[in-house]
């Protein structure tokens, strides 16, 4: 009898130590998750904060002269915590004379992805393809689509560029459309024989170099 009220005993200890350690393992799965949802979003929004506060100098867009400007660090942080990430000017040396801005310095100060569109927005609005001259619409130009022609008649990617240099970059650039970029990236990949200058000559250097070979 008394052993087998023991063995009860040490079977119904040893049901109470597996329930406990189930509902610990539970509990430590859901204060990480806690933590991963509600943690980390507030980790990045106190840095943000801290590393875009007080005012900093940028070039306006608009006249190319130095400014003072100041983010809305509250708006950042409120937005971030929420999932979300978004940006505003709290105050500029122009305002509020030219108050209705559409704020594209602050991809100088943060180049978030909603601020580099924004200034993508201004700069290519009016803009052509500086090869086959099709007006350049959003779907060109979303951010995995950026691409221009330098002066040199060089391709540059988004990639290539310091995101937060990139409102200088964008000076004597041609914007490309999305097929004329990627006919272009294709094009000036062939380092062997690479032809110069315009690729609207391409065509006439062609022709010539088929003149060529059947004259052989």
């Amino acid at each position: 009898m008394t052993s087998a009220a023991s063995g009860r005993k040490s079977g119904f200890a040893d049901g109470r130590w597996v329930m406990l350690t189930f509902a610990l393992f539970f509990l430590a799965f859901f204060l990480i998750g806690t933590f991963l949802v509600t943690g980390l979003p507030l980790a990045m929004s106190l840095q943000n904060y801290y590393r875009n506060r007080g005012r900093q100098s940028a070039i306006c867009p608009e006249n190319g002269e130095v400014v003072t400007v100041e983010l809305d660090n509250k708006y950042a942080f409120w937005t971030a915590f929420r999932g979300q990430e978004h940006t505003r000017l709290k105050s500029c040396t122009r305002w509020p004379e030219k108050g209705d801005c559409g704020q594209e310095c602050q991809a100088q100060i943060d180049p978030s992805p909603e601020n580099v569109e924004r200034l993508m927005l201004g700069w290519y609005k009016g803009k052509t393809c500086g090869i086959c001259a099709r007006a350049i619409t959003p779907s060109d130009w979303r951010r995995s689509r950026l691409a221009w022609l330098d002066d040199e008649q060089k391709l540059v990617e988004l990639r290539q560029v310091n995101l937060t240099q990139l409102q200088f970059c964008l000076e004597g650039m041609r914007p490309l459309c999305w097929t004329c970029h990627q006919e272009e990236r294709a094009r000036q990949a062939v380092t062997s024989r690479q032809l110069k200058g315009d690729r609207s000559q391409l065509d006439t250097a062609a022709t010539r170099l088929a003149s060529e070979v059947e004259a052989l």
